[in-house]
Order: C-alpha cells, then structure tokens, then sequence
C-alpha cells in the first residue's frame, strides 16, 4: 500500500497517469492529487474512490512514497526538492530534470536503458513517448542487423503542448470556418489546416525544444545506436496522437520475413494490410505501437532489402503514463516496507 502524489492531476498527462495507476499493480495505492490554486476542488475518479484536487502546501509531500509531476516545468523546478526533502522518490514527466545531476532517464521496456536507479538518484525522468517509439524500433532493427541511417519525422499533435493548445487548435478552425480572427497565444501561427515546423517568436510552446529534449532521450536509451537517427519534429493539426515517417537503411541486405518479425514483437503491432494503416486515430487507446513496413526489395532477391519505410502511430498520453508506471514498479525495490523493531 503505496501513498502516490500526482502533481499536475488537472493536466491531460496527469488525468492520463490516473487511469494508468489505477490499471496497474499499483491500483491498491493511495492517491493524492495536486495541482495549482486554479485547479483546487475539482473532483475526479480514481479506482473506485471519489477524490478532489489538493492545492501543494508546505507538506503536501510527507509521508508521499511516489511523486509524479505531470505539470508544466516551472511547477516541476519549484516543487520536486520539497519532495524530495520529504522522502518520496520523484518522477518527472515534465522533462525539467533531464539534464539535472545524477538524474536518470528510464524506459524500462527498452532493453538497452541500462540505468538502474539506486538510493542515491535525485529523481528519475520516465523517457518521452516519441523517443521511446525510436529506441524501441533502433533496437528491434540493431538485433537483425547494424543500422547504417535512419530519418525521422515526428508529427506532433497539440495535446503534446497541454489543453491551452488542445483549446487553440479547436478555436483556430471553428473561426477560420466563419471567418473570423485566429487565436496565436500557444503557437503564434496558424496550426489549424496547416503543418509547421517552426512556431512564431511570440509562442508559448517550442517545436525546437520538443524535437532537442526527444533527442536526448533517444540518445539516452538507445546508447551508440541512436547515432544513426536523424530526426524532425513537425506540427500536425491533429488534436492527439504521435505518428513517425521513417527511412532506414541496413549496413547490409536482410529478410523481410526477419524485419516483420521484428517489427511485431512485444509492444510493437505489424499492421500487414494496406486498408488498416496506422493513424493518429487507430493508435488511441492501444497500448502497442502500431507498425507499418514498406521494403524496397533488392533486385537480385526480393525476399530481401537493405531499405524500407516505417509508418508508425501511437498514442502519446497513453504511453507516456505507462512507462512513468513501469519506472515506478521498477523504483519499488528502493522503497522500505514493513516495520524496524
């Protein structure tokens, strides 16, 4: 019986971590949630209790084994060494601390992630779902054979900036119907019907340190593999959902039977017909990733290819709440249990 904080529990993320915990092994925990003043008293489910968000006070932490900071990154900095001057273990899905001393960043799903926590890591920041999606596939190819490249392009939604984009993608395209002016708090641009790879000077949200902070974490997990990634990050006007365009070459020709394989293992689903391709829209509510593969086979042998395009979809929120629920059964290893007589 674990007593788990969510700091941040009004945000898409944290409502999405709700629901994760209470699937999960940790579902017998105790929950607490917590949020700004402007989100205090608002009621949500969690399990089968009916429970309300906190404001975080001068001890909303004490006796708090788990903290999961789902929030923006300024309440994340302000918060997580009360928490952790309280004796609960931080994990961070702001991407705040990624850079910060001793902190890990963990996918436990990945094999190569070999940075097992001890009682001396700060906090541990559970990987970003898009980089997750990249390692897991650098990983499965690397088992066949070497990657020589791999080109990326990640298509962002707006739940990856939070509701206020949620908000202002909507509004966007209900006024550009009527005609009327457009909303630029979040992106500064016009992301309704449109594709971005840059927002303007005056946007709240960065394209550029999403895309800088994915690469970290790809660099994190995927060790010297992911010096094979090339990655660009576009705006998408869609409102949930990642999807991945990727262009691999082989350091040498390989059986598509052994790639389909591959791309259908554990957490990865190989969609084998054209009239079921992965979307942002199939991919919500699945827990796998979903994998289209596209060989460009070799003209001496067809059963072969060293190239060949992955189509890839996910859904962002769902995966993002699962591994910070694997990094936490994982960090229950370092938590005491039971009573010193």
């Amino acid at each position: 019986m674990y007593r788990i904080a969510i700091a941040g529990a009004a945000t898409l993320l944290g409502k999405e971590l709700k629901d994760a915990l209470s699937d999960s092994p940790l579902g017998a925990s105790h929950v607490v949630l917590m949020d700004e003043e402007d989100a205090e008293g608002q009621l949500y489910q969690v399990g089968d209790e009916i429970t309300f968000v906190h404001s975080m006070g001068a001890d909303a932490f004490e006796h708090m084994d788990f903290t999961f900071f789902c929030g923006g990154e300024s309440l994340t900095r302000k918060y997580w060494h009360q928490a952790l001057r309280a004796g609960s273990t931080v994990l961070d899905l702001t991407g705040a601390l990624d850079q910060e001393n001793g902190v890990l960043v963990r996918a436990p799903r990945i094999s190569h992630d070999a940075g097992s926590a001890d009682l001396f890591t700060p906090a541990i920041v559970p990987a970003h779902p898009a980089a997750i999606v990249l390692a897991l596939i650098l990983e499965r190819l690397g088992q066949i054979a070497p990657v020589r490249s791999a080109s990326a392009t990640l298509l962002l939604p707006a739940s990856e900036f939070g509701r206020g984009a949620l908000d202002e993608l909507h509004q966007q395209t209900v006024n550009l119907l009527s005609f009327q002016g457009l909303p630029k708090v979040i992106y500064d641009a016009q992301s309704a019907y449109n594709l971005l790879s840059g927002f303007g000077e005056g946007a709240v949200a960065s394209l550029k340190s999403s895309e800088t902070r994915i690469r970290r974490h790809v660099n994190a997990l995927a060790g010297q593999t992911a010096r094979a990634l090339s990655l660009q990050a576009i705006q998408a006007p869609v409102f949930h959902g990642h999807t991945f365009s990727i262009a691999v070459e082989m350091d040498r020709l390989v059986a598509i039977t052994a790639l389909e394989e591959a791309m259908g293992g554990d957490h990865l689903d190989l969609v084998l017909e054209d009239t079921d391709s992965p979307s942002n829209l199939a991919a919500t509510g699945q827990n796998d990733v979903l994998i289209r593969l596209r060989p460009e086979p070799s003209e001496r042998n067809p059963g072969e290819c060293s190239r060949f395009w992955l189509w890839a979809a996910s859904d962002n929120l769902r995966l993002y709440a699962q591994n910070a629920v694997e990094c936490a059964l994982d960090l229950r290893r370092l938590r005491p249990q039971g009573t010193v007589q």
